[in-house]
């Protein structure tokens, strides 16, 4: 690819083919060697069970380039933990830490020229991947698994940037059972949530708002991100066996800590949503998307949290200090940072 044709400050959400990709199989009870592949493409098996039964998970992080030109990824270990817990949610062959870690370096290594430059605003999106990959027609794990890493570089998850957009609570369709797999990362989460977030796209709206599944009564996850409150100097963000643990979400309520906020985990009343100051979503392709309202359209009702069409005060600060970090140019004092010069 001609690097001079890509537009780093108008880059989208988007897949772009990079150079290379990274992979792994397990097979006879345990994981080979890192593959370096040229080729966007899988030969699978038919009966794979990734395909027939959901035996799938993935992750997601990022690489930026500082302006002392060296190359930073977020978290990693996180990551690494998280799929970990993911492989044994879905009884997969989970991928040791450290294999993880070297594959996630190596394929940003391998696309260096496709990390965007500093200021550009965008970064190297990473997706890692495993699923089952041996052939099973009953219903029962497989025995050989696909590990890979792939990357491209990225702009906004939404065209807006970070600007508050409307969402909508949905009570027609649940995203996860409080006992099912929302707390992990697995791809039916995912393919559950389509026809909610399409709902609401097609009415205007950026994503759809959940409530638990259960009674209906609490906040649940915020389209394909965790959300949060502020009030009172207070950072509050709901509690579920049915969310997923957000890295962001983990490393926002740190630096809230840091900034003085008392900070609240626990179930946050659908009707406590008129009490906050500001609101936002959080995820890695994101970092905060702040919420201007979210319209409960079954009952008619409009909770306004950004009436000038700009973010919060102290969302603002706190997305200036995440993207400050992962960008380098602030301190790395809780050892977040990978660093790859």
């Amino acid at each position: 690819m001609d690097m001079n044709n890509i537009d780093w400050a108008n880059l989208s959400f988007s897949y772009m083919k990079a150079d290379y990709n990274v992979r792994c199989y397990y097979r006879d009870g345990k994981w080979g060697e890192l593959e370096v592949h040229s080729s966007e493409y899988v030969n699978i098996h038919m009966a794979a069970t990734g395909l027939h039964y959901g035996q799938e998970a993935f992750e997601g992080l990022k690489a930026f380039k500082g302006k002392d030109g060296k190359t930073r990824i977020f978290r990693i270990e996180e990551n690494a933990k998280r799929m970990y817990n993911s492989a044994i949610g879905v009884m997969m062959a989970a991928v040791p830490e450290k294999l993880f870690i070297d594959a996630v370096v190596k394929a940003v290594e391998l696309n260096k020229r496709f990390i965007p430059p500093y200021e550009s605003g965008a970064s190297l999106y990473i997706r890692p991947l495993l699923f089952g990959s041996g052939p099973k027609i009953g219903v029962s794990p497989s025995n050989e698994f696909l590990f890979m890493v792939f990357v491209m570089p990225v702009g906004p998850y939404f065209k807006e940037g970070f600007k508050p957009t409307d969402m909508m609570i949905t009570r027609k369709y649940d995203r996860a059972a409080p006992l099912g797999t929302g707390h992990i990362k697995v791809g039916g989460n995912y393919a559950a949530s389509l026809r909610a977030g399409d709902e609401a796209h097609a009415k205007g709206y950026s994503a759809a708002l959940y409530l638990d599944s259960r009674e209906k009564k609490y906040l649940d996850e915020c389209g394909p991100a965790n959300f949060f409150g502020i009030k009172d100097n207070t950072y509050v963000t709901p509690e579920s066996k049915s969310i997923l643990p957000s890295i962001t979400n983990m490393s926002l309520i740190q630096l809230a800590k840091d900034m003085g906020l008392k900070v609240e985990r626990r179930p946050v009343a659908l009707e406590e949503l008129s009490t906050f100051e500001e609101a936002g979503a959080c995820g890695t392709a994101a970092v905060i998307s702040p919420i201007a309202k979210i319209d409960d359209i079954d009952e008619g009702r409009s909770y306004i949290f950004s009436t000038d069409g700009n973010p919060g005060k102290i969302s603002l600060e706190l997305y200036n200090k995440l993207r400050g970090i992962q960008y380098g140019d602030e301190p790395d004092t809780h050892g977040w940072i990978t660093v790859i010069d």
